[in-house]
């Protein structure tokens, strides 16, 4: 009976994780999944320069936990899930800490101002909308839609299988017509 050698990682990024180069995985994932990252955390925290912090900080924490990564789905979802957990705890923290600043002062006296009031006032209706779900189901409808992750690969950075991931995008697209359709 002959040992199987494991065959080397098609994925770069894989390759450095085998090879013990954390610094160079963490390079690589930044410049392949660093603009992914950041639409995510800007999609979740609404502001781009809290978004910016959060993809830092996932990809430090990406670094400190690379010896703990076992490669049981791909590193694009388990970075999503690490991105996820730290941009809910900034949510917290700054609900906890302070109010929301409103910035519509003046904007009535801008050339198509109606226009843009509008829009503003859309976006403040959906991400009320996401506001009422649960944290679960918002983080993966966000993941599935807005990051365009397939339903195993939510279920990977949600920490759930794939027909759980499935049940909470359905539950909370249902809940978010309800809550949009009631203020139309």
């Amino acid at each position: 009976m002959t040992a199987e050698i494991p065959s080397e990682p098609e994925d770069p990024i894989e390759r450095a994780l085998a090879h013990g180069d954390h610094r160079a995985a963490v390079a690589l994932c930044a410049r392949t999944h660093g603009a992914a990252l950041g639409r995510l955390c800007m999609s979740l925290l609404g502001a781009q320069s809290e978004a910016d912090e959060a993809v830092q900080e996932t990809l430090l924490a990406a670094y400190d936990a690379f010896g703990q990564y076992r490669a049981e789905g791909s590193v694009r979802a388990w970075l999503f899930g690490i991105a996820r957990r730290i941009c809910a705890r900034r949510v917290e923290t700054r609900v906890r800490r302070e109010q929301r600043l409103r910035l519509v002062h003046g904007d009535e006296a801008i050339p198509g101002a109606d226009a843009l009031l509008a829009a503003r006032r859309d976006a403040e209706r959906v991400r009320h909308a996401l506001d009422q779900l649960k944290p679960s189901e918002r983080d993966a409808v966000v993941l599935r839609y807005e990051r365009d992750l397939s339903f195993r690969e939510v279920g990977a950075a949600c920490g759930v299988d794939e027909a759980t991931a499935r049940k909470r995008v359905s539950r909370a697209l249902e809940r978010l017509r309800s809550l949009l359709g009631a203020g139309a």
